[in-house]
Formats: structure tokens, C-alpha cells, sequence
């Protein structure tokens, strides 16, 4: 039989397993974001004990080294002021005319669809330091953002505060 329609074994056609892209930069979290790495490695260790597939095992010891790696170079910030736009604070805004408003967190804090972004984000990079009254440019458009309000996220939440609602 021919060397081309020989198969050693199925592993060998299985996709690699590699592993979970660590994000580059520091790891700034909020006090919440720590809570919830810790959590990950605490829920993961305690998964860890109870499998017995193979596969289902790599899979949560890759998950594991992510999340301790995560925890091990996390760089708590320190509680903002809420003067000025940081990690921690939640920031209403306008933006080209429509009124929004978003937390900034994290990098594995950050659910973009609840309103969790990260610091890193490029829309959260040009809004941050910046005060109420102030107008920033985005996008290649000059004042394409006014800040309208600021305020502290409440730790540890599990959801965003709203900065509409302060001031």
C-alpha cells in the first residue's frame, strides 16, 4: 500500500493546541478585575480535580496557566479620583452627537457589549485623563468627543456604574 494513503494514528491530524494569547502591556486591573482572575484560577483548580478526559484536562491546565499568569502579573491601580478619566472610572460622553457612556477596565475585565472596555482600547486611550467640559479628538475627527461626566466604578461590582448618574 502506498505511503500516502497510510494513517500512523488520529493525533496526527488534529488541530495544535496552543496556548491563550497573553495580552501585551502591563496587566492593569481594577480591584474587581483581580477578584474575578482569582476567581478563574480558583473555579479552574477546583474543575482540574473532578475530570478525568484527557483532552478536558489539557484544555483546563492551558486555562489554568493562562489565569495564573494573569494573576501573577497583575498590577493593581490604584482607586481614581474621578476627576479625570482612568481605569476604574466610568465616563459619559458624546461622541460625534450620540450620547454613550462606558467603564474602563481591565483587559480580561472587558465585555464590550455591557459597556466593560478595556484601557487599551483605542477609544478608551483618547478619553483617558481627560475632564468633564473636555472636547478630544477620535477617529481623525477634531472634537469628535465631549466629555460630559465621570464617575467611580463601585468595587467589587459585577456591573458598571453609570456616569450619567453622577454630577
Amino acid at each position: 500500500m502506498s505511503v500516502a494513503f497510510r494513517r500512523e494514528s488520529d493525533e496526527e491530524h488534529l488541530e495544535p493546541k496552543f496556548e491563550i494569547p497573553i495580552p501585551s502591556g502591563p496587566n492593569l486591573v481594577t480591584a474587581r478585575g483581580l477578584a474575578l482572575i482569582r476567581g478563574r484560577v480558583t473555579d479552574i483548580t477546583g474543575q482540574l480535580e473532578k475530570l478525568s478526559d484527557e483532552t478536558a484536562i489539557k484544555a483546563a491546565k492551558r486555562d489554568l496557566r493562562y489565569w495564573q499568569t494573569r494573576e501573577i502579573t497583575a498590577e493593581l491601580v490604584p482607586v481614581p479620583s474621578g476627576e479625570a478619566v482612568q481605569i476604574g472610572t466610568v465616563v459619559a460622553f458624546l461622541h460625534n452627537g450620540k450620547r454613550r457612556s462606558l467603564t474602563i477596565v481591565g483587559d480580561d475585565e472587558a465585555d464590550p457589549a455591557i459597556g466593560l472596555v478595556s484601557f487599551s482600547a483605542p477609544l478608551s486611550r483618547a478619553l483617558m485623563n481627560a475632564a468633564p467640559g473636555d472636547f478630544l479628538d477620535f477617529g481623525g475627527t477634531e472634537d469628535a468627543i465631549e466629555v460630559l461626566a465621570i464617575a467611580l466604578i463601585a468595587e467589587p461590582a459585577t456591573a458598571p456604574a453609570r456616569a450619567d448618574e453622577a454630577g
